[in-house]
């Protein structure tokens, strides 16, 4: 498994601070649940809410792309309010991972290849340190959740439920 990464050279290149942290992927855990990040914090035997996921996403015709604790649930009315649109919804897994140039269960925030407007799950802020997918299916990234918004230039609302 390779260390460098897309999100790590931009992380490197933002002169943030973090570390890795490799885990047995699942390719099976149930992703409708949050399964995939799920098992990742059971992996690395953190809390669920310490353990972000990355999702990409539609407001109207825009892409979105959205970071949230892995134990709560998108509100898509919620997003579209925060974004000033009309309506939300998910984003279909091939264009997912075209526009992001990563795999579904490695998909990154950060170094995406059409990067997108980044919204930030509000209650993740209170965690000292997140863990972010770090571009490859099993190998997180950690850092303070401010430098992830800081890089991304993320807008910060409340967007999910538990």
């Amino acid at each position: 498994m390779s260390k460098a990464t897309r999100a790590t050279r931009a992380l490197d290149a933002a002169g943030v601070a973090y570390r890795l942290h490799p885990y047995d992927y699942d390719a099976d855990a149930q992703a409708a649940a949050g399964g995939k990040g799920l098992q990742a914090a059971a992996a690395l035997g953190i809390a669920p809410a310490r353990m972000l996921k990355t999702l990409m996403a539609w407001v109207d015709a825009r892409a979105v792309c959205v970071v949230l604790p892995s134990d709560r649930q998108l509100q898509p009315k919620a997003l579209a309010a925060a974004t000033g649109g009309k309506a939300a919804r998910m984003m279909e897994v091939a264009e997912a991972e075209r526009r992001t140039g990563y795999k579904v269960g490695g998909i990154s925030p950060f170094g995406q290849q059409r990067p997108a407007p980044t919204w930030f799950e509000q209650d993740a802020l209170a965690q000292e340190s997140v863990f972010i997918n770090a571009g490859q299916r099993g190998l997180l990234l950690e850092l303070a959740p401010a430098d992830a918004v800081r890089v991304l230039q993320a807008q910060v609302a409340a967007i999910s439920r538990p």
